[in-house]
């Protein structure tokens, strides 16, 4: 299998921590550039995961210009998504871009219309699609064996767990907090489980109510209440044009005990399934009520149980059989698009404190 030449955009966390250490242990690309608007960082990083040559940038544009570059990772903040990649693709580069989407729905709808017009593949950093209780329970609802899914949860909730690192808390650059972080990947989860995307209407709510607090116990130590200026928790309620309704839940800070992230529950005719202690499926069957939990482990030998791949190193594969072998997109822009305009819309209701219609 021959290497993908690729250049990396934003050497923060979400770089270090998921996608670079899933890059090197796939084996099948080469990162020939590294950008940051912190040089430092770049520096180190291409230490770890480089080239020997790897080139170095602070300013992303000239970054797309190196025409070894095949693919970009585009691993910045919320607000910059969306110019780095349209700027990636109309250079020649497919994308890889960290979720969510976009900042906005307009910026999304950029990268979208961008994409269709160069040709180029552009996939979005939905990583828990591929985990193992979320691709069972793909193939059960593309089998029919839940029914009609016609009301379902979308689970994004932290007791106390406010990251207080990077411009985590700055709604300029993010555009929000929990709803956006999170919810985002809740929200994923449930659309693409029930495989619609067509929103009717949304009305949401939004909450500032622990950010001023201190002695939080928050997991990752105290933030600064006068640098916390996104939501502390947000929900939103979300009728689809068939009649299915969706609720969303966020939060980084709640007085709840109720805690689950990146999850799903569906509600359909014939069955219902939720992933609140692993998956379960349940339904009604030879006239009693029953549940079906699936052993999603790789072991089965005595003694060994083996090593279960994670989801950050099935994201690489995918995207380098996409761009590579011309397989088939697993987290397709026309989806995401309908994510980022979903968590707009929450927030444009908050904020009015009416219902946000869709064409």
């Amino acid at each position: 299998m021959r290497k993908l030449k690729i250049g990396i955009v934003g050497c923060g966390g979400i770089a270090t921590g998921k996608h670079l250490p899933a890059i090197k242990k796939n084996g099948n690309f080469e990162i020939v550039a590294f950008c940051d608007i912190i040089k430092e960082r770049a520096e180190e990083v291409k230490k770890e995961y480089g080239a020997k040559d790897a080139k170095i940038y602070t300013d992303y544009t000239e970054l797309v210009k190196q025409e070894d570059i095949e693919a970009v990772y585009v691993l910045t903040p919320n607000k910059s998504h969306s110019f780095i990649s349209v700027a990636a693709m109309k250079a020649g580069k497919h994308v890889m871009c960290e979720k969510p989407m976009a900042k906005t729905y307009e910026d999304a709808k950029l990268m979208l219309e961008t994409a269709k017009e160069t040709g180029k593949i552009l996939t979005i950093g939905y990583q828990n699609r591929y985990r193992a209780d979320s691709t069972y329970l793909k193939r059960a609802c593309e089998n029919g064996d839940l029914g009609e899914v016609y009301y379902a949860k979308a689970h994004a909730i932290r007791r106390r767990a406010v990251p207080t690192w990077g411009v985590f808390l700055n709604e300029e650059e993010q555009g929000g907090g929990p709803l956006i972080d999170i919810g985002t990947h809740a929200l994923d989860l449930t659309l693409w489980m029930m495989d619609n995307y067509e929103p009717e209407s949304v009305m949401g709510s939004v909450y500032h109510k622990l950010g001023d607090q201190k002695e939080t116990g928050n997991a990752f130590g105290e933030w600064d209440p006068e640098q916390f200026k996104v939501e502390d928790s947000a929900f939103g309620f979300i009728k689809m044009k068939n009649g299915a309704t969706i609720h969303l839940e966020s939060s980084w800070a709640l007085n709840s005990l109720d805690v689950d992230e990146a999850k799903t529950s569906l509600c359909g005719t014939k069955a219902g399934a939720d992933m609140k202690d692993g998956l379960r499926i349940n339904r009604v069957q030879y006239n009693k009520q029953c549940v079906e939990i699936p052993e999603l482990g790789v072991g089965g030998v005595a003694f060994f149980d083996g090593e279960a791949e994670k989801e950050p190193d099935v994201e690489q594969r995918v995207f380098y059989n996409a761009v590579v072998n011309g397989e088939e997109l697993v987290v397709k822009p026309e989806q995401a698009i309908v994510v980022t305009r979903i968590l707009e819309a929450i927030y444009e209701s908050a904020k009015t404190g009416k219902a946000v219609y869709f064409d």
